[in-house]
């Protein structure tokens, strides 16, 4: 987690691991829950899923953004969740006029996909927080990203929290069953990430064959609009 300041919200990134995870108490939720503790609350929250995946870049702009359940009937209870956030319209707009990188659409058919609502019924359990979500351009190169991810910055002196959700490695593509195995190239990227996390090298970003397969590749796998399932 970045420092900040009373000021300042921090910029975060979470690996949201299964839906299932959000069913019940266990380390991953639990950590989720301690993390909102250890920060003031926010004013505002803008998400960035790996599970949005869009040609271009778009920001949810509803006030009353839907749940999304985009995963398989893997447990029942996981589509009786509603987490009923609001949207934040003006934020979007706002997030649209001032962002240089990259030209971002309005978005009014999206939501809360289970990158977003999984994570966050357990940080902010009230719902009580106004969130939008920002898609990622899964036809665009890492440095786009990066770019575009700068000029985000302006949000934290606003008091909105910025919340990456995926994993550093995210290719479901590839995921191997049962989970006992991984690949080298996975290793590979998430230890290489980790470093430059840690050195805080955010400038040396990592640049070599294996990114695609580690993170872009993911884009096969999203799912449309008709396909989400929701209640």
């Amino acid at each position: 987690m970045q420092n900040f300041t009373e000021n300042t919200m921090p910029a975060i990134f979470i690996g949201h691991g299964a839906p299932l995870y959000t069913l019940d108490e266990n380390p991953y939720s639990l950590a989720w829950q301690k993390i909102a503790q250890t920060m003031p609350k926010p004013k505002a929250i803008v998400c960035i899923s790996a599970h949005w995946l869009t040609k271009g870049t778009q920001v949810t702009a509803m006030q009353n953004p839907r749940t999304i359940y985009d995963f398989g009937r893997m447990d029942d209870r996981l589509f009786d969740i509603q987490y009923g956030a609001q949207g934040n319209p003006e934020l979007a707009k706002e997030l649209i006029q001032k962002i240089q990188a990259t030209h971002i659409e309005e978005d009014h058919r999206w939501g809360f996909d289970h990158g977003t609502w999984t994570v966050l019924r357990w940080m902010y359990p009230q719902a009580d927080i106004p969130i939008i979500q920002l898609s990622l351009d899964y036809r665009k190169e890492m440095q786009y990203h990066y770019d575009l991810a700068k000029e985000l910055a302006f949000l934290r002196k606003k008091g909105v929290l910025i919340v990456g959700s995926g994993n550093i490695v995210h290719n479901l593509g590839t995921l191997k069953f049962p989970e006992n195995s991984t690949y080298d190239w996975a290793i590979s990227f998430d230890e290489t990430s980790k470093k430059l996390i840690e050195n805080a090298s955010h400038a040396e970003k990592p640049n070599f064959p294996f990114l695609r397969l580690s993170i872009i590749s993911l884009c096969c796998m999203f799912w449309d609009y008709n396909q989400t399932k929701t209640r």
